[in-house]
């Protein structure tokens, strides 16, 4: 049972890893451009991705508009 915890666990982080390094990459490339332009890179960056919605989109978007990286990295 732990086992199976940990290998969720461990599933979890890759995969937000790999979330935040998107965002990232995106971030550095798209940094002050027009806010729908930003949100068609995620869109298509980010498809399939559980849990991100428009507004979500959104929010990154704005951030990278004004040069923010809000990955974090």
């Amino acid at each position: 049972m732990a086992e199976s915890s940990l290998m969720r666990a461990n599933g979890e982080h890759e995969a937000n890893r790999a979330l935040f390094g998107v965002v990232h990459e995106v971030a550095v490339g798209y940094a002050g451009a027009d806010v729908p332009l930003v949100m068609a890179v995620l869109r298509r960056r980010l498809s399939g991705v559980p849990g991100m919605d428009d507004h979500g989109l959104r929010r990154i978007a704005e951030e990278i508009n004004v040069g923010r990286d809000p990955s974090g990295l």
